[in-house]
C-alpha cells in the first residue's frame, strides 16, 4: 500500500495521521487527489454549508515596541506612518458598523509602550455598550501578555478575567506565526515562544472563552515544521476544544524586512489550496478551515471551498495589516459578493456568528 493510499484509508475511517504522513501532503501529495480527500472530510463534518460573518476589522493603534522581521505594520513612536485612536473614535466606527448589521468587532494593535491598562478596559466596555451588542474578538496572545507583564503587572489569567469582565467575547488567534523556535528567532525575534502562545488561549479555553488558531506559512519554514505547528495546534484542542476554526494565510513579503533576504516568493496559489486541504487531514478535532479571502483573493478562497475550506472569513470592512505588507486584495467585501462567491461553488451560504454558529436573518 502506497504512502497516500493509508493517508486515504485513514482519513476516510477518521483516523489521525502521523507526522510523517502530514509533511507528505505537504511535499509530495498530488494536488487534486489532495483536495478531493480534504473535501470529502469537509463534507462529513459540515455538509454543503459555507459561511461568513458580517465582521468589522479595528486597530486601535500600530505603534509597537517589537521589530518583528515579518511586519510591516508595526511603528516607532514617532515614525512616518503612525496611528493611534481614542476609545470615542473607536466607539464610533463601530457603531456604524453595528448600525449596517455587523455582529462582530474584530481589533488587534501593537504593543504599545505607554497606553495605560485603562485604555484597554474602557475601549471594551465602550464597544460592548453598542446596542445591539456585537461579539468583540479582541487581542492576539501576546498583547495579552504584554498587558499581563508591562502595563497591569497581573497575571494572565487576572488580565484575562478583567477584560473578559469589560466585554471581551473572544480571542483572535495571531501571533501564531510557526511555532518552531528556530523559524521564529529569524522572523519574529524577541516575540512569545509557541509555549507561551499556547498557554495564553489555554488559560482563556479554560474560562470558558473560545478563539481561532492561525499560521503564517510561506516564508523560511519547511514542511517539516508547518506540521509541528499543526500537531500543536491539534493537541491543546484535544486538551480543550476550545478553538473554533483555523485560518492559515500566506506571508506577503513586499513591504518587509524578510525581503531583504531575497528568494521568498509569495506563496502560489496551489500552495494555498495544498495548506487548506493538507490542514483539513491534519487538524482531524477542527471542523472549520476559513479560506481566508484576504490573502487568496475571492475568487481563490471560492475554489479554496473544492479543497477543504468551509468558510470565507467575512466583510472586514477595512484591512491593515496585510495591505501594509503588500496585499493587492480588497479592504472589505459585500454580504452580497460572498453569497454570490459560495453559491458558485456549488455550497449554501451560512451567515454565521464569531462561534460559527448560524445567525437568523
Amino acid at each position: 500500500m502506497s504512502v497516500w493510499e493509508k493517508i486515504e484509508k485513514k482519513a476516510e475511517a477518521g483516523e489521525r495521521l502521523s507526522s510523517e504522513e502530514g509533511a507528505y501532503l505537504f511535499r509530495d501529495a498530488e494536488l487534486h487527489q489532495l483536495g478531493e480527500l480534504a473535501d470529502r472530510v469537509r463534507e462529513r463534518k459540515v455538509g454543503k454549508r459555507a459561511s461568513y460573518v458580517l465582521n468589522r476589522y479595528l486597530n486601535y493603534s500600530n505603534v509597537c515596541i517589537l521589530s518583528c522581521q515579518f511586519c510591516a505594520f508595526a511603528r516607532k513612536k514617532r515614525d512616518p506612518g503612525t496611528f493611534e485612536f481614542s476609545v470615542e473614535e473607536m466607539t464610533e466606527v463601530a457603531r456604524k458598523s453595528v448600525a449596517q448589521g455587523v455582529t462582530e468587532i474584530h481589533i488587534v494593535g501593537g504593543l504599545h509602550p505607554s497606553l495605560p491598562y485603562s485604555f484597554y478596559l474602557e475601549m471594551l466596555r465602550g464597544l460592548a455598550g453598542l446596542l445591539p451588542r456585537p461579539t468583540l474578538k479582541v487581542f492576539t496572545a501576546i498583547e495579552i501578555r504584554h498587558l499581563a507583564e508591562r502595563v497591569a503587572k497581573k497575571s494572565i489569567a487576572e488580565v484575562l478575567k478583567d477584560l473578559q469582565e469589560a466585554g471581551l467575547g473572544a480571542l483572535t488567534g495571531g501571533g501564531a506565526e510557526i511555532f518552531d523556535a528556530g523559524v521564529r528567532d529569524q522572523i519574529c525575534r524577541g516575540k512569545e515562544s509557541a509555549e507561551e502562545w499556547l498557554e495564553v488561549h489555554r488559560i482563556w479555553h479554560g474560562m470558558g472563552g473560545r478563539s481561532t488558531a492561525t499560521m503564517l506559512y510561506g516564508h523560511v519554514e519547511t514542511a517539516e515544521q508547518r506540521v509541528d505547528h499543526l500537531e500543536k495546534l491539534r493537541g491543546l484542542q484535544d486538551e480543550t476544544g476550545g478553538f473554533t476554526g483555523f485560518v492559515p494565510f500566506a506571508f506577503e513579503p513586499a513591504e518587509t524586512r524578510l525581503a531583504e533576504l531575497g528568494k521568498i516568493r509569495r506563496a502560489s496559489a496551489l500552495e494555498e489550496l495544498r495548506v487548506l486541504a493538507a490542514s483539513r487531514l491534519i487538524l482531524d478535532n477542527f471542523d472549520h478551515i476559513t479560506a481566508y479571502w484576504i490573502s487568496t483573493g475571492l475568487p481563490l478562497a471560492q475554489i479554496a471551498l473544492s479543497y477543504g475550506a468551509d468558510d470565507l472569513h467575512g466583510t472586514i470592512g477595512e484591512e491593515k495589516i496585510f495591505h501594509m505588507a503588500g496585499a493587492q486584495t480588497p479592504v472589505g467585501q459585500t454580504r452580497g459578493n460572498l453569497e454570490r462567491a459560495i453559491r458558485e461553488a456549488g455550497r449554501e451560504p451560512v451567515q454565521r456568528n464569531t462561534f460559527y454558529d448560524p445567525v437568523l436573518k
